[in-house]
């Protein structure tokens, strides 16, 4: 069995995630952002497994680095990360808001927090192959600005969130041809479209589909060996937008993620 960090892990998609492989008698470090709310759900996953809470706020790259570090000290065992948490577009019409590094808020959570992490667990999963990293993307991919990657000029909340899931997907494609041959798989998936998260109803959009319709891929790719770097829709193999697979575009990509990831 596995150990398994999943982010995002209080509510929506991560919580029905968490049970499930809780259940499957994986070991889960629940991430939470509100300590109460982590204690809680750990208190609900101990009563059918094993499970261990970690608090902190992945709009602070701070926090981001320490929850990294204290998992890979509690955990040297760790095998799968499932980058999971996110912001979505928000309610209609509300303005840009920032991270607590001054970063474009969207971008920050759903893609500077994900590759932050990511690194600072890598040396652990490495030593534990087979591992592998699960990111957590969406079907909604919009190219970035280059020349305005925190999308300063005529922001708007969905076109910011499509942005980064679509630096999320380019990203995990990097990430994979760096680490082949290592025993670490790195993949991306769209769990399911609108589902019945409180992402979705905030934006006022009326939900499609269920969280439960939305595990079936993540749990695939958590805890199957289906290659490494592949975007999936749900559990079928598929492809992400185009401008992902561009080697210009990942590039020019990595090298703005190095600016931000140090600015």
């Amino acid at each position: 069995m596995s150990t398994v960090l999943i982010t995002g892990a209080t509510s929506g998609l991560g919580r029905y995630v968490a049970f499930e492989l809780v259940r499957g008698g994986h070991v889960v470090l629940a991430h939470g952002r509100d300590r109460a709310s982590t204690e809680q759900l750990v208190t609900e996953l101990n009563g059918q497994g094993r499970a261990e809470g970690f608090v902190a706020d992945l709009a602070r790259l701070a926090e981001v680095r320490e929850l990294g570090e204290r998992v890979a000290k509690a955990h040297p065992e760790l095998d799968v990360l499932i980058n999971n948490a996110g912001v979505g577009a928000g309610p209609r019409g509300s303005g840009r808001e920032l991270s607590a590094d001054g970063h474009e808020l969207r971008l920050a959570v759903n893609y500077l927090a994900p590759v932050a992490l990511t690194r600072a667990l890598l040396p652990v999963l490495r030593a534990n192959p087979p591992a592998r990293i699960v990111n957590v993307g969406s079907v909604g991919q919009e190219p970035l600005d280059f020349e305005d990657p925190e999308f300063t000029c005529g922001y708007s909340g969905m076109p910011a969130y499509c942005r980064s899931k679509f630096a999320l997907a380019a990203h995990t494609f990097t990430l994979a041809e760096e680490l082949a041959g290592s025993g670490v798989a790195v993949n991306v998936l769209h769990p399911a479209t609108y589902m019945d998260t409180a992402m979705v109803r905030e934006s006022g959009i009326g939900p499609w589909n269920s969280v439960a319709d939305g595990a079936p891929g993540v749990l695939a790719l958590a805890t199957r060996d289906l290659g490494s770097g592949g975007y999936f829709d749900g559990t079928r193999s598929a492809r992400a937008h185009e401008g992902t697979y561009d080697g210009e575009v990942r590039r020019r990509l990595e090298a703005v993620t190095e600016q931000l990831l140090t600015a």
